[in-house]
């Protein structure tokens, strides 16, 4: 993995071949390691392909290594489905917000660091996109892995009540790239994105731009959901209308909530 050319010893990538519309090019499963050291850990081992699952495996026993720990960003399938044959192949205990997803191993909580042979990743709660959704802080690297809380292309799709959670986590993410010097964004779908400040500026103005635009909708008579989604999304891909009706009923939760728009339109 190289950023802004230069490379980074402790993060690498094996892209899990599963490609689509919310996918992008398919899963990032994150493989870090200390340089010199034994221990590994996985970040989002992926969907249920064992194909997959096992080239991950292959590849950290090829570099005479061993899987320490498995850790989920959230708990959507294709980054959580394949955690327990990943487990059974390699040993390594899952840990993850959701009880149901742990494997052998704790839950994660926000601030706590992750030590591995050396290896430091900072857990940082970062809700919206699920209730659920973590990012790891790699100070050593200058890098964040944020799941899909902020991709590598487009936007993220966010849960239907998670709009004000997620504009903080993207706040609590700008903060922090701004506090530390974050050099790259390793997003859970999508490439590198090297311009950290930017990028979660543009996410921000995004969800700004969208909110304006929902309420422009309200105002001109739209009261579902679905005829939002038809002003606003217009000319979208059909396998995508889901994701964005979703976004469209946060962002109108979000917008009665503040007052700025009926409240049963809240509930469209």
């Amino acid at each position: 993995m190289r950023i802004d050319g230069s490379g980074t010893l402790r993060a690498n990538c094996v892209l899990c071949p599963n490609p689509g519309p919310m996918t992008l090019d398919g899963t990032n499963t994150w493989v870090l390691r200390e340089p010199g050291m034994r221990g590994v850990v996985v970040v989002d081992p992926g969907p249920h392909d064992e194909r997959h699952l096992e080239r991950v495996a292959r590849t950290v026993q090829e570099q005479g290594a061993q899987v320490a720990v498995t850790l989920l960003t959230h708990h959507h399938p294709d980054h959580s489905e394949g955690a327990r044959y990943f487990s059974e192949l390699t040993g390594a205990p899952v840990r993850a917000v959701e009880p149901e997803l742990r494997i052998s191993g704790d839950g994660l909580a926000d601030g706590e660091v992750v030590e591995v042979d050396g290896l430091e990743l900072r857990v940082i709660a970062t809700p919206g996109h699920t209730a659920d959704s973590v990012c790891f802080h790699l100070p050593a690297d200058d890098v964040v892995l944020t799941g899909d809380t902020v991709l590598g292309a487009g936007t993220t799709m966010i849960a239907d009540d998670g709009l004000a959670d997620y504009m903080d986590s993207l706040y609590r993410l700008r903060e922090l790239a701004s506090r530390t010097g974050v050099r790259a964004l390793l997003p859970g779908h999508g490439p590198i994105r090297p311009e950290p400040l930017d990028k979660l500026t543009e996410y921000i103005d995004h969800r700004e731009s969208r909110l304006a635009q929902v309420t422009a909708a309200v105002e001109a008579g739209d009261t579902t959901a679905d005829a939002i989604v038809a002003r606003v999304y217009a000319g979208i891909e059909e396998a995508v209308v889901p994701a964005a009706r979703s976004s469209v009923r946060a962002q109108l939760h979000y917008l009665a909530k503040r007052g700025d728009i009926p409240a049963e339109l809240g509930e469209a």
